[in-house]
C-alpha cells in the first residue's frame, strides 16, 4: 500500500537542509551510504531539549500520517543520547537530521511497513553543519550512515558508485561531504546509482519536473 503525504506548509523551523549538488570535485571526500527516504529535522536547545520536528520544508508532529511515526522512532533512539552530546559540547541550539525509511522506501515514497530512522547531519548554532571529520568523531557510537569511502573520489569509486557495486552500498548512491567552500558552505555532492535513475525515470516517465527534481 503505498501512502502520499500532504501537509500545509507551515514552516517554522530555523534550519532547513541545503540541497546536495551532483557536480563532483576533486576534493578529499567522506562518501555515505545515501539511504533512500525521507528527510526529518529535530531541534534542539538547552532548556526545552527536543522540542520541533519537520519535514524538509514543514513542521509535523505525531498526527501526520506515516511521518509522524518518525518522532517517536527518533526519540526513542536517539534523543536521550544527542542530549547528552550536546549538553557535553555546550551547544545552545541545534538541528538533528535524520532519514526515515523502510525495506520498499523509494525516493520519497513510502509503503505500510516497519520504517526506521538513521542520523546522517547535525547543524550547530552559529557554527553550521558539522564537517565530516567531526560528525564521525562525535556521532562514533550512535547509528549514522556507513562510511564508504575517503580520499579523492577516483575515476574506480565513480564508477563503482554509478554500477552499485561498491562495497557496503545500498541502492540509491552515496553522499560526498568535504571541506568548507568559498561561500563557508560544506561542499558536498552526491552521486546516484543508474540502477536507481532508471527506476525513478519510469515511476516518473510522464513527469519530467519530477524526476529532474528527484534526481
Amino acid at each position: 500500500m503505498q501512502v502520499t503525504i500532504l501537509f500545509k506548509k507551515v514552516s517554522n523551523l530555523v534550519e532547513q537542509y541545503p540541497s546536495i549538488d551532483k557536480i563532483i570535485r576533486n576534493t578529499h571526500i567522506y562518501a555515505y551510504d545515501k539511504l533512500d527516504g525521507s528527510n526529518i529535522r529535530a531541534e534542539w536547545n538547552r532548556k526545552t531539549g527536543f522540542s520541533k520536528f519537520g519535514s524538509r520544508r514543514q513542521l509535523i508532529d505525531t498526527s501526520n500520517p506515516l511521518l509522524g511515526e518518525a518522532i517517536p522512532l527518533i526519540q526513542e533512539k536517539y534523543t536521550e543520547v544527542l542530549d547528552e552530546i550536546f549538553r557535553k559540547q555546550k551547544y545552545q541550539k541545534a538541528t538533528a537530521f535524520f532519514e526515515f525509511y523502510g525495506e520498499h522506501s523509494f525516493a520519497g515514497y513510502h509503503e505500510d511497513e516497519p520504517h526506521d530512522v538513521t542520523l546522517f547531519d547535525v547543524h550547530v548554532y552559529k557554527q553550521g553543519i558539522l564537517p565530516p571529520k567531526d560528525f564521525n568523531k562525535m556521532f562514533k557510537y550512535v547509528d549514522t550512515p556507513e562510511l564508504l569511502f575517503e580520499g579523492k573520489p577516483s575515476q574506480e569509486f565513480i564508477s563503482a558508485v554509478k554500477t552499485g557495486s561498491l562495497e557496503g552500498m545500498t541502492f540509491e548512491g552515496v553522499v560526498c561531504k568535504g571541506g568548507y567552500d568559498n561561500r563557508n558552505r560544506l561542499a558536498s555532492f552526491k552521486i546516484k546509482n543508474l540502477a536507481w535513475l532508471d527506476k525513478l525515470k519510469n515511476r516518473f516517465i510522464d513527469d519530467e519536473q519530477m524526476f529532474n527534481k528527484l534526481a
